[in-house]
């Protein structure tokens, strides 16, 4: 390999590195936030924190390879044209075309690695972070209950809050909860709680020693009843039933569908899902192909300009690889078509973008 192969290896190697371990690290962060508000507000157990955010990068990591390797060429490249190194280079013989190896060298492995990750384990990510939420969902409300915390179920119509046990035997202390129903507003305080399933496996919530103030909201009925023992049927209320939620379990689950069960599914979905998994591995090549002459620019100009046309163009491409996705759910693009429409474009915009800055402009004649 020649020196300048060796030294653009070298530098877009060591831009990926520093890129990908910047985006990692803004991910991990928003990330963890998320899902840390998502637990202080009860979707979510505290304890599977860690497993839902290790999974998550599992599955936003094809993206940020291609981002990364996108920026790296570009930089690379930027960085030779603004310290005149290229001059050098084409001095010697070698012109923008002699970029693609050392790009290519670079980009392959990328590629090969986002196909990994898109056709395969993605796919279990999401198997694993569906699992992980519905385990948690299928829990019981007192479950999810953690001493010192407010949490909400059944959209907000339940709100807990109880103490740590001050007994053996109890499961929480000094528990208050609040019960909004089509006609009465309720609020029931009890000084411990226990759990209770019944044969028929209905489960019960049963709070001792307790009152309970029943409310009807804009009128002046009122009801206080105190009691020894109440017992709170628990069901899931976690609104599955709702449109939205339906249509974003079918989501979740035909994105962690294995690649095989998907090819041999004849659904609009199942093709649209294939069509995203395929794209992203050939969208990182071609951002990484697009990069070189995008990076090719004036040394006396700035590059600013430069560098935010190449991120509303790898944008721009997303975004279209987004739209044609819905539109083969939608069966408004054929899928055969739909697969590489849009690969095909920004190549033959790469190629465009080549050829303008390889000519050689005629030289102005004086008058």
């Amino acid at each position: 390999m020649s020196l300048f192969k060796r030294s653009a290896v070298s530098e877009i190697l060591s831009h990926a590195g520093v890129v990908l371990s910047t985006l990692l690290v803004v991910w991990l962060s928003v990330l963890l936030v998320r899902l840390l508000g998502e637990a202080a507000n009860g979707y979510i157990g505290p304890d599977v924190v860690l497993g839902l955010a290790a999974f998550s990068s599992v599955t936003a990591l094809p993206i940020i390879l291609a981002v990364s390797l996108f920026i790296a060429v570009l930089t690379t490249v930027t960085r030779s044209f603004k310290d005149s190194e290229m001059v050098v280079w084409f001095t010697s013989g070698l012109s923008l075309r002699d970029w693609f190896n050392p790009v290519l060298r670079c980009g392959v492995p990328f590629v090969v690695l986002i196909a990994v990750l898109t056709l395969f384990l993605s796919p279990w990510s999401y198997r694993q972070i569906d699992e992980y939420r519905q385990r948690f969902e299928q829990r019981s409300d007192l479950s999810k209950v953690t001493a010192g915390q407010f949490i909400e179920s059944n959209g907000g119509e339940r709100v807990f809050y109880a103490d740590s046990p001050e007994q053996e035997g109890e499961e929480l202390s000094s528990v208050v909860a609040r019960v909004l129903d089509s006609e009465w507003l309720s609020v029931v305080t009890a000084q411990s709680a226990s759990m209770q399933e019944e044969e028929n496996g209905d489960r019960f919530l049963v709070l001792s020693q307790g009152q309970r103030y029943d409310i009807k909201p804009g009128q002046t009925e009122v009801r206080i009843v105190n009691f020894d023992r109440y017992g709170l049927r628990l069901e899931s209320r976690d609104g599955a039933n709702t449109e939205e939620s339906i249509r974003l379990r079918a989501e979740q689950q035909i994105k962690g569908r294995q690649t095989a069960s998907l090819l041999t599914d004849d659904t609009l979905e199942a093709k649209a899902q294939i069509m995203w998994r395929l794209a992203l591995p050939i969208a990182a090549l071609n951002l990484a192909l697009m990069a070189i002459p995008l990076g090719a620019v004036n040394p006396r100009l700035g590059r600013s300009g430069n560098l935010l046309a190449a991120g509303l163009i790898a944008l721009l491409y997303m975004n279209l690889i987004n739209l044609s996705r819905g539109w083969i759910v939608r069966g408004q693009l054929d899928f055969d078509i739909g697969v590489w429409l849009v690969h095909v474009l920004f190549l033959m915009a790469t190629l465009t973008l080549m050829w303008f800055k390889l000519r050689v402009k005629a030289p102005r004649q004086s008058p």
